[in-house]
């Protein structure tokens, strides 16, 4: 394991699809996180291995950590503490350093937002699960994001975990038969406080990668279900935060979709595109999935079992993403390159 230390609160592209060559090896990489989302807590989980195969020195979880989906508090702890029992997970909560956000099925409501009555004791019930202190600071704030950096030898990376849960505003049906959602021409999915809070912790990063996650997928925007693309202004938000903060290297990941793909826009203001990274699938996987129109796609849809993976190398600037399976197969990687 190499030396991390936690501190609390022309660009060169190359893509292969199932190959087993390595860009950047384990050995290699200066810093390692693995990630992923829709974990059934009472179901075979087959990745926790494979994940730490791959010597990560974070795990974050993208939302759907367990399926709950109740109001019942004495349920979802029951469902939280099975999760804990996973021998697999333990093994990962002994060796590294866990965070993470939640989306709708530990926040307890199917595509649930600020609407559900029972955020307050989910939030309590979520942080439980974290083991976060009683006396933290977040225990007696709304919402669950949270930021952590963690520094090595030769650089740091901050890792931002948002909640687009709590403060939510509703979602339009989409009289479309193919569609769940329409687009909104207002609504908020942060909220002023969260969007306050993350334009600091952006601002005053001096970090030389920031890894921003949210439950659900902020660059696919076509697919009519929960995506930034029901709150298009958000997304123009955040592009604008992004650069106005100047912090570097910034990368997006995403749950929810039980899907795996990378999406890559360019934005005006940056030197680099930006990229959303979806892992997910560590058990609960859309396996007939028939295709759907992403216009910032690169690469395959991976509808198989799967976690993410960000290999950094501090000293050329460049990080590999990838997209693993059952013993730890290789099935897609995109090499980023910064300048």
């Amino acid at each position: 394991m190499k030396s991390v230390f936690k501190v609390l609160p022309v660009f060169l592209l190359m893509l292969s699809c199932g190959s087993n060559s390595k860009i950047i090896s384990e050995e290699d990489a200066d810093f390692v996180i693995a990630f992923g989302s829709c974990n059934k807590e009472d179901e075979p989980q087959p990745l926790w291995n494979p994940i730490l195969l791959n010597d990560p020195d974070l795990f974050i979880w993208g939302g759907d950590n367990i399926y709950s989906d109740t109001d019942d508090p004495d349920k979802m702890k029951a469902d939280y503490h099975l999760q804990n029992q996973i021998l697999g997970y333990q093994k990962v909560l002994d060796k590294i350093p866990v965070m993470g956000t939640w989306d709708d099925h530990d926040y307890g409501l199917n595509d649930g937002g600020k609407e559900w009555h029972f955020k307050e004791e989910s939030q309590q019930l979520f942080l439980d699960f974290f083991d976060v202190p009683h006396n933290s600071p977040r225990r007696n704030r709304e919402g669950v994001y949270h930021a952590e950096v963690f520094e090595t030898a030769k650089g740091s990376v901050k890792a931002i975990v948002l909640d687009t849960r709590y403060f939510r505003d509703a979602l339009i049906r989409s009289e479309d038969a193919n569609r769940r959602y329409e687009p909104s021409t207002g609504g908020t999915i942060l909220r002023e406080d969260q969007w306050n809070w993350l334009a600091a912790e952006l601002e005053n990063s001096n970090a030389d990668f920031n890894i921003i996650m949210s439950s659900i997928q902020i660059l696919s925007v076509e697919h009519g279900y929960e995506t930034w693309g029901n709150f298009p202004l958000e997304i123009e938000k955040l592009k604008e935060l992004i650069i106005s903060s100047e912090a570097k290297n910034v990368m997006l990941l995403s749950g929810d979709r039980h899907i795996s793909e990378f999406s890559k826009i360019e934005v005006k203001g940056l030197n680099y595109p930006l990229f959303d990274f979806t892992s997910s699938g560590l058990n609960n996987n859309w396996s007939n999935f028939g295709g759907e129109p992403n216009r910032n796609r690169v690469g395959e849809v991976i509808s198989e079992k799967s976690f993410g993976l960000l290999k950094f190398d501090f000293d050329k600037n460049k990080v590999e993403m990838e997209m693993r399976g059952g013993n730890n197969e290789l099935l897609q990687d995109y090499m980023v390159e910064f300048q």
